[in-house]
């Protein structure tokens, strides 16, 4: 027992740090690169995983989740791909460390073709113009633009509405520079992200008035 004892203490006190190892499992978040220009990712994988590496002593305590990645390259998915094997090409770790493994060894995601279509542009009002003024004419320019996104989030039908547009106490024609909203957060425009709203009025005439009187008494 004494001998193997001497043995173990002269293992630790000659064998340099460098010639022992440790293992280590870091979560590190997992990248995703080239997605194809004419797809969506609409079901997105797991955000992190699990790599486990090997590396002498005097370098695990170095080995971080800031200087281990796990990326995911796109580039030759398919629209019909569901599962995609993670393995140690897709593993970035510092020199001296061994890759041991990664988890999970495979992720699921979800591709769609990207879609496009024109819509009209929907100017929204709020407050009241001067008394003494109507709004004869709203215009957008331009009245359509284009959004895109994955083909199942794209409908026919849809508007972009702007943000509000505030034409309380307005006595005159006024121009203003808008920003868009698109219908659903899946959605981005693929032209301009705002829009010019051209609010035309004109003075009131008796017979505004009337319409006004007929539509109070009908509610």
């Amino acid at each position: 027992l004494f001998s193997f004892l001497i043995a173990l203490i002269l293992w630790f006190t000659l064998i340099p740090p460098e010639k022992t190892f440790q293992e280590k499992t870091l979560t590190v978040p997992l990248e995703i690169h080239n997605i194809p220009p004419e797809m969506e990712l609409v079901k997105k994988p797991a955000a992190a995983v699990d790599v486990t590496i090997r590396a002498p002593k005097s370098l695990i305590g170095q080995i971080t989740s800031a200087n281990v990645h796990a990326v995911l390259d796109l580039i030759n998915a398919r629209i019909d791909q569901k599962i995609y094997p993670l393995d140690e090409s897709m593993i970035s770790i510092p020199s001296g460390a061994q890759f041991k493994g990664v988890f999970p060894s495979q992720v699921n995601l979800t591709l769609e073709r990207t879609k496009e279509i024109m819509v009209n542009v929907e100017p929204q009002l709020t407050g009241k113009v001067r008394e003494g003024f109507v709004i004869e004419n709203v215009r957008a320019f331009p009245p359509q633009v284009l959004i895109k996104g994955p083909e199942s989030k794209v409908k026919e039908g849809y508007v972009v509405r702007t943000g509000p547009i505030d034409v309380s106490g307005l006595a005159q024609n006024a121009e203003f520079d808008c920003v868009l909203i698109l219908p659903n957060p899946d959605l981005r425009l693929a032209s301009q992200t705002k829009v010019k709203v051209t609010v035309i009025l004109r003075q009131e005439t008796p017979e505004d008035r009337q319409r006004v009187r007929s539509k109070t008494q009908k509610k």
